[in-house]
């Protein structure tokens, strides 16, 4: 495994992995519909919802590479409300089959993608069923880009159904931050209502970029989807305060620290030995 296809790779979560690729002396290759000149990464202009295009990109791109022997999809409408709800529903589902068909057809048996947190009931109007929330209850998606990592989920159980030795991870990340953003989480302090949309969780892109990584090189197979978030809320109020102002009938599952993750991170620690370095508190007081 050499030769690594990310689209979307100059977004957030894009950008941090190709670095840590080149990092790792990975053979990184990226595909968007813009280029990020400062990742100094072959790039190649693609519309991942032609199905011609996503084949190409998976088999030879252009004439500097030839073979991919992994993909990470991360091209995609990055979040509800940036385009109506038809046109996020379509591009997300249709671009993801096609990568995902262009993959088995090429005979590429290594896939990670970028799911999301949202499927796991976001915005959290109606009251999870506990915390911290977790993987094991049904997904509960409340809009089209929510719905549309649902349908990759789906497609991604069922590929992997048809054949036993395809991977295919879908990493549920939650909001992803650079380090730029942190200086504006003093706004968030003063009102717990502020965040409760996603119970105060966040993602550095460079431990998304470690998640990647580990999900990459994992030797199991099958369709599995993983909570990808940091070890902390990014909330200084204890999560018992904030439970008992916002959600205070909430059930708890499993025992709260005082500032950890309500977004458990438990099965990418187990399965994938993920363990998030990064915390906004290591870069403002």
């Amino acid at each position: 495994m050499k030769n690594i296809l990310v689209t979307g790779g100059s977004g957030k979560a894009g950008r941090a992995t190709i670095k840590l690729l080149k990092e790792k002396n990975y053979n990184v290759f990226n595909v968007d519909l813009n280029n990020d000149d400062d990742l100094n990464v072959p790039f190649t202009k693609v519309n991942l919802t032609n199905f011609g295009e996503a084949v190409e990109a998976v088999s030879q791109i252009d004439d500097r590479v030839n073979g991919i022997d992994a993909i990470i999809h991360q091209a995609a409408i990055p979040a509800p409300g940036l385009y109506s709800n038809h046109k996020t529903f379509k591009e997300n589902t249709i671009s993801t089959y096609n990568i995902f068909k262009a993959a088995e057809l090429m005979k590429i048996f290594n896939i990670v993608w970028a799911s999301s947190e949202t499927v796991l009931g976001l915005p959290f109007d109606i009251y999870p069923p506990y915390v911290p929330v977790d993987e094991e209850y049904e997904p509960r998606p409340e809009s089209s880009y929510s719905l549309s990592k649902v349908m990759g989920e789906t497609m991604a159980k069922q590929f992997c159904r048809i054949n036993p030795e395809l991977k295919i991870f879908g990493l549920r990340y939650s909001n992803i931050m650079e380090e730029k953003d942190y200086k504006n989480f003093h706004k968030f302090q003063h009102d717990p209502f502020l965040r409760k949309w996603n119970l105060w969780g966040y993602i550095d892109s460079r431990d998304v970029a470690q998640a990647c990584l580990l999900a990459l090189e994992s030797k199991l197979k099958g369709a599995e989807n993983f909570i990808i978030a940091a070890n902390d809320t990014l909330m200084k109020e204890s999560n018992k305060n904030l439970l008992d102002k916002v959600f205070p009938k909430i059930k708890i599952k499993n025992e709260i620290g005082d500032n950890t993750t309500l977004l458990s991170i438990e099965k990418a620690k187990k399965m994938l030995g993920f363990n998030p370095e990064h915390s906004w508190k290591d870069y403002i007081s």
